[in-house]
């Protein structure tokens, strides 16, 4: 019976387990499809604003894929390519080993014999041996007599402090361990990142394109007003010369007909013609209308009016004065 029990137990926990994979699988592969829609999306969102940026860049004279000028006042970047010496591992940490090189006769005496050897002393570093007999409180090591009985690989424990090496330290990066890996980075969390970044592009390109929409000339003012400020401009250059031409009338280089004419039409005409063109070259604004209003009706009495009527405003003051 316990048997029939724990078949079934176990059976229920299979099912269990199955259809929680199944559910993980559904959740994994619906996450999937949300994370391409979104990958999608943010693509259209990046073709649109690279086809707004080349708008606006041919708008304002730059060809697309030409790179953007450095800001002002920022240097510019020149001199040769930075070079170095190539990146090693770093050594090893331990004591420096110094001292002349090992040279002289090679070595007598058979290996297993107990005879000295025979050469000039070995310097470096401590454990070396200095020499061979009794009363020298070294041996050479294993290494420098092999096969002598009263020869040992480490130093013994009576021996003085000049005879124990440090401990050689060896890096990690030197030893071949592999460095720690990044944590895994998550998918939605970047695409997250990737749609702010495409929304604040977004809000700097309608403040790009807000700014291209207002003219270089007075771009805080109202269409009209900037009108009325330009003719009023030209209108007074027009008097200035006016009134120059009444000085210079009064000692006969100018004559009366030719004043009256250039203050009745030429003057006037010349202040209305600048006055447009100034608005249709720098009142015009980078994108939007094509033809910004220019008021001619506006322009045509204030430059007609303004040189008339400051004529007679200085026969009035110079029979007042007289």
């Amino acid at each position: 019976m316990s048997t029939f029990d724990e078949y079934a137990a176990l059976a229920r926990h299979l099912a269990t387990q199955q259809r929680a994979g199944e559910q993980g699988a559904a959740a994994a592969a619906e996450r999937r499809r949300d994370l391409d829609a979104t990958v999608e999306y943010l693509d259209r969102r990046l073709d649109a604003q690279g086809q707004r940026l080349d708008q606006l860049g041919r708008t304002i004279g730059i060809q697309p894929g030409t790179p953007a000028p450095p800001p002002a006042g920022s240097p510019p970047i020149s001199g040769p390519p930075i070079s170095g010496p190539p990146v090693s591992a770093p050594p090893n940490s331990g004591p420096p080993v110094s001292g002349p090189p090992v040279s002289g006769p090679p070595v007598s005496g058979p290996p297993g014999s107990g005879a000295p050897v025979s050469g000039p002393p070995l310097a470096g570093r401590p454990g070396a041996g200095v020499g061979s007999g009794p009363g020298t409180g070294s041996t050479g090591g294993a290494a420098a007599a092999p096969g002598r009985p009263d020869v040992e690989a480490y130093a013994q424990p009576g021996g003085g402090e000049a005879d124990r090496s440090l401990p050689v330290v060896v890096s990690a990066t030197a030893a071949g361990v592999p460095a720690q890996r990044a944590g895994q980075v998550d998918p939605a969390t970047e695409l997250e990142l990737a749609r702010r970044w495409a929304d604040e592009a977004d809000r700097h390109a309608q403040q790009a394109e807000l700014l291209a929409q207002q003219p270089a000339l007075l771009p805080t003012w109202s269409p009209m007003a900037r009108a009325v400020a330009v003719y009023l401009a030209f209108a007074a250059a027009s008097v200035v010369l006016m009134l120059v031409m009444v000085l210079a009338s009064g000692v006969g280089v100018v004559g009366t007909g030719t004043l009256y004419a250039w203050m009745c039409a030429g003057l006037p005409a010349v202040s209305l013609i600048g006055g447009w063109l100034v608005l249709g070259r720098w009142g015009r604004p980078a994108v939007g209308a094509a033809t910004p209003p220019r008021y001619p009706v506006l322009g045509f009495l204030l430059c007609f009016l303004a040189v008339p009527l400051a004529y007679c405003g200085y026969l009035l003051l110079f029979r007042a004065m007289r």
